[in-house]
């Protein structure tokens, strides 16, 4: 049915025709193959066997969301791998959007320093300089720091 120059078109016309030869039976009234098969106690003895399966099934559903549900716990309850620093130790300082170069392109430094802590503000949180003794103007939390090993 489908032209010889258009062979992406196949796989459509064959479909198309099986849905026509479909309407024709209908049409026509000639019984399908599920029809001679299906009866009514068949029918009636699958219904109770999904039934039955719905329950555990159902079961099996509530199992597997709790599981998830753990997993999504544990993920959210671990604890992060910090580190805590002393004042003089050296650092080296994350680089972020906002205090990136102007001209750095995404193969650019990931990590600049190395600073010296020069206070413990709060915990977790710190007042870094450069190796000059210039105080940078915010303090910096312990996930955007890590050891420098020189």
């Amino acid at each position: 049915m489908s032209p010889a120059y258009h062979p992406s078109a196949n796989g459509r016309a064959e479909s198309m025709n099986k849905v026509v030869e479909a309407l024709i039976l209908v049409e026509v009234g000639e019984p399908t193959l599920k029809y001679f098969q299906a009866n009514e106690e068949a029918n009636n003895e699958a219904m109770l066997v999904n039934l039955e399966l719905h329950d555990e099934h159902m079961d099996l559903a509530l199992i597997r969301m709790e599981v998830q549900n753990q997993r999504i716990e544990r993920y959210y309850n671990r604890k992060p791998n910090l580190h805590y620093f002393n004042v003089g130790d050296l650092v080296l300082r994350k680089v972020t959007q906002n205090n990136r170069e102007l001209n750095g392109k995404k193969l650019g430094r990931t990590w600049e320093g190395p600073y010296r802590v020069s206070a413990v503000s709060v915990k977790r949180s710190y007042k870094l300089e450069n190796q000059d003794g210039e105080k940078l103007p915010s303090n910096w939390n312990v996930a955007h720091l890590k050891r420098y090993y020189y």
